[in-house]
């Protein structure tokens, strides 16, 4: 029926434009019911669905009534900056993995097969040339130097002794013997290369199941009584996305709200409680117990890293080299055909073997070098998020004995982001968890005293709320029935 309810909601409240308060909405259940016919309950249950569609938000008037804010009213002027961030979410999101796929493909062509394209033709010119050009050729000197880098990157790099060494999935020797590493499926090389190239993949962020899932961890343990800190608390979320979350949990779970004399909100779902199992549920950790923490550069090792960037240093050299002396197809023809120098063909601009893998490696060393740039400010979003989940665990712990000091917001915020918080950050964190500045204790405190009265309010409701809830909500009572033989 709480759909139904809405549905008419949704009909008949943009022609009562008497209930409209500037750009939004303000309204009781009476208004609501007011203007539609519907009774009471269903007024309320489908105004619990329209918080939650329309981004609403409670509040509790002086007399303990519920008020229900809409800030766009009925309308969702988000929906076009949601679309366009979906559409460029979805756009960025092809286009890295078509690059991705593109660097896949140059693994496999570029740094494996170009790799043994310049070795095969360092050791042509080693090898090749007439008799009277071997000797004065520059080919052989530069081609032993590079082959010899190659041999030297690869003995580093697989040697069992190397502090680089790479394990690329086989086996592994040590001085006893050999023995089978049994760490688990290897990383493809070519999932290795992606990582060094484009960074390890983003980890997606919690969907709404999961929050849900977290919220009625808390239910369950809180003996069905939460509120918006308790909320807060598990999921990390601000006032502004609590709010139509727990009009929806409502809504699904058959939940009710309770007000306080004193205007403290309590959520109350008792039948969430039910179950056969042990009735004391451990709590959820809670979201300031997982840091955030900012994706490493590739995720590889760093003797990965090191063989990878050696091949690609390998082919940056190999096609600078190759047009720097005009190797084009026909002058490499003449030399593994062994024509004497002098009947070489004029130098041109390779193509194949120059141009195409000298822009490419270039190209994939400043891959990771823009990303080891960007690096900084995901470890600054990292950094600002922890801040932001310490002072909202200070807020929760202290808000309901009265408030917490600026100060000691600014210490927690340094302890957990590794930077001090500016005055404006601290302050929009506090605006946000609906503080204010508390005018009488900020001399005692000796400085800027914030008080939490909504969640100081809320902590008394609670507390005589769970006092009260009886265990037998979480029983289900003697068996009367069973479909087992």
């Amino acid at each position: 029926m709480s759909d139904e309810a809405a549905a008419i909601l949704r009909a008949k409240l943009p022609q009562e434009t008497k209930i409209r308060s500037g750009g939004g909405w303000k309204l009781t259940v009476a208004d609501a019911a007011a203007a539609t016919g519907l009774s009471l309950a269903d007024a309320s249950s489908g105004l619990h669905v329209l918080v939650s569609e329309y981004r609403g938000h409670l509040r509790v008037g002086e007399e303990g009534d519920l008020v229900f804010i809409f800030p766009n009213g009925l309308e969702k002027p988000w929906e076009t900056r949601d679309a366009i961030t979906r559409a460029w979410d979805r756009a960025l999101g092809f286009a890295i993995g078509a690059a991705r796929f593109v660097v896949r493909a140059w693994v496999a062509i570029v740094l494996v097969g170009y790799v043994a394209i310049f070795v095969a033709l360092l050791i042509a010119m080693m090898f090749g040339g007439s008799r009277e050009d071997r000797g004065s050729s520059r080919g052989g000197g530069l081609g032993i130097a590079l082959l010899r880098m190659v041999a030297e990157a690869l003995f580093w790099t697989f040697h069992p002794f190397s502090p680089f060494r790479v394990d690329m999935g086989r086996e592994s020797w040590t001085g006893r013997g050999a023995r089978r590493h049994n760490a688990g499926p290897k990383t493809p090389f070519y999932e290795r290369v992606d990582r060094f190239f484009f960074g390890p993949k983003k980890v997606p962020p919690p969907d709404v199941d999961a929050l849900r899932r977290a919220v009625l961890g808390e239910i369950r343990a809180l003996k069905g009584r939460i509120g918006i800190g308790d909320v807060m608390r598990v999921t990390g979320l601000t006032r502004d996305e609590v709010d139509p979350l727990m009009s929806r949990l409502l809504v699904d779970y058959e939940g009710e709200i309770d007000v306080s004399e004193e205007g403290g909100i309590a959520y109350r779902f008792p039948d969430v409680r039910k179950t056969v199992q042990a009735l004391e549920a451990d709590r959820p950790e809670p979201v300031w117990a997982k840091p955030v923490v900012a994706r490493p550069l590739t995720g590889n090792s760093f003797g990965e890293d090191f063989f990878i960037g050696a091949l690609n240093a390998f082919n940056l050299a190999m096609s600078t080299w190759v047009v720097v002396n005009g190797l084009t197809v026909d002058r490499l023809i003449a030399v593994l055909a062994r024509v004497p120098k002098r009947l070489w063909p004029e130098p041109g601009t390779p193509i194949a073997l120059g141009i195409v893998p000298l822009v490419f490696s270039i190209a994939l060393f400043l891959l990771p070098l823009g990303r080891a740039l960007y690096r900084s400010r995901e470890r600054k979003r990292a950094a600002r998020e922890n801040g932001r989940r310490a002072v909202l665990r200070a807020v929760l712990d202290k808000a309901g004995t009265g408030g917490v000091t600026a100060r000691e917001l600014s210490e927690t915020y340094r302890i957990a982001a590794g930077v001090e918080p500016t005055d404006a950050e601290l302050t929009r964190e506090v605006r946000a968890l609906g503080g204010d500045v508390d005018i009488e204790r900020a001399a005692e405190a000796d400085g800027v005293h914030y008080r939490f009265v909504d969640l100081e309010l809320e902590a008394k409701a609670l507390e005589a709320e769970r006092e009260a809830a009886s265990d037998d909500e979480a029983k289900i009572g003697k068996v009367i029935f069973s479909s087992e033989v």
